[in-house]
């Protein structure tokens, strides 16, 4: 019988910020709050991807958000995210969060070295063979700097741990072709702005930033999308304002001026001054309060 806390169950995945104090340290008190909103909105939730600066922690640091999360045991599906370009530095960490009671793991594209078909597949493995936890595997070539390639998709279909895939290659075209090509695998919406086409297509969910500010209300319109109903331009429009500067700097600014943060500190190389504006996040935030 599948668990709760089983991934498979979730369609909405909050890729949570981790607040700071204004000096830098890490806001357990205050993280342990923005959680409780998760769970208080049926929202499963990936620590330390991008949007939880999780690159830009030390490994210290990264070990402590995952002890602390874990340890609250609030009874919701947590996912860790896993990225770098160092391999046995990344299944040290795997090998950590195994220790720990966590549902699933978010495996990024490499970073910076753009590796094929056939070394994003070795990689992928290695991860997958590392773990006992189902897999969610990330296309960010945005960020990585290369696409997952779709050879190593083929080559990793058959592997237990592989369970779905964070599709954020910003082509709704693209994921309506992988989906079907690869029905076997869960394909997650990975773009909050695309979000509606790509239930459209048959998503099997969403992992979201912009539930971060609006988990109740971005937890409806996915549950409403995912039963083909129409969910308009509201999560659209208010999410494109979460990209105005670098993710997540506009999503800690709306968070600090609600008051449900201590600070919009982040860690370097991300810094508040890149945001030119609070102005058009406002804006949405406004029309969006009569919505919870």
């Amino acid at each position: 019988m599948t668990s709760v806390l089983a991934p498979q169950n979730t369609t909405l995945w909050t890729a949570i910020i981790t607040p700071m104090l204004a000096d830098g340290a890490i806001d357990f008190a205050t993280f342990t709050e923005l959680l409780r909103e998760q769970k208080s909105a049926g929202n499963g939730v990936v620590l330390l991807g991008s949007t939880g600066e999780g690159s830009n922690l030390s490994v210290a640091e990264r070990q402590a958000v995952v002890e602390h999360a874990c340890s609250l045991n609030l009874l919701i599906p947590l996912m860790v995210g896993v990225g770098g370009l160092d391999l046995p530095s990344q299944l040290e960490w795997l090998a950590f969060c195994e220790t720990q009671p966590v549902s699933s793991y978010l495996l990024v594209t490499p970073i910076y070295a753009k590796p094929g078909a056939n070394g994003q597949r070795r990689w992928f493995e290695a991860l997958l063979n590392a773990v006992s936890k189902p897999c969610m595997l990330y296309n960010i070539p945005s960020r990585a700097g290369v696409p997952l390639a779709e050879g190593a998709i083929v080559g990793l279909l058959g592997h237990a741990n592989f369970w779905a895939v964070k599709e954020s290659g910003g082509n709704a075209a693209r994921f309506a072709e992988l989906k079907a090509a690869y029905p076997q695998i869960a394909w997650y919406s990975g773009d909050d702005v695309l979000f509606a086409e790509h239930a459209a297509l048959g998503a099997a969910g969403l992992v979201s930033v912009a539930s971060n500010v609006w988990p109740q209300q971005v937890a409806r319109w996915v549950k409403q999308g995912l039963a083909g109903e129409a969910i308009g331009d509201a999560l659209r429009l208010a999410s494109e304002t979460l990209f105005i500067a670098p993710s997540p700097i506009p999503t800690k600014a709306i968070l600090h001026y609600q008051g449900r943060i201590a600070s919009n500190e982040l860690r370097l190389p991300l810094c508040a001054e890149d945001l030119p504006s609070l102005a058009p996040i406002l804006a949405k935030d406004q029309q969006l309060a009569a919505l919870v």
